[in-house]
């Protein structure tokens, strides 16, 4: 499968076959509850897959899609952010795309538990 890409503005991508929405991509600047970073980077926002496609490697060709967009703009850093709670296999998915973990973090919620996050962070040399 080869999902088509679009540009759909303000720094969002997306995946299609056959027509049809599979994926989605946005990228831009770091979100305010991480640390920032100390060069010129391209920030992933969200990545989101359909799980009628899981396997298919589409996460993986955004991300790819991402450090193109990251190079085209002279920058040679791609962070991203995740869950890093359970057993972990978002952060060890990130890492399979070429993803080192750097930054352990918590966002407060409202009802006083902590949601475990990374960040994740790949250079694109």
């Amino acid at each position: 499968m080869n999902p088509g890409w679009g540009a759909v503005g303000g720094g969002l991508w997306l995946a299609e076959v056959a027509g049809q929405p599979v994926g989605a991509l946005v990228v831009g600047d770091a979100t305010e509850y991480v640390p920032p970073a100390t060069e010129p980077e391209l920030y992933v926002n969200l990545l989101v897959t359909d799980r009628a496609h899981a396997g298919a490697g589409i996460g993986g060709r955004l991300l790819a899609h991402a450090a193109e967009l990251a190079r085209e703009r002279g920058v040679d850093l791609l962070r991203v952010d995740c869950y890093a709670g359970d057993d972990g296999a978002l952060v060890r998915w990130y890492e399979r795309q070429g993803f080192t973990a750097t930054d352990p973090f918590a966002v407060s919620r409202p009802d006083g538990t902590q949601w475990p996050g990374q960040v994740l962070a790949r250079r694109l040399d």
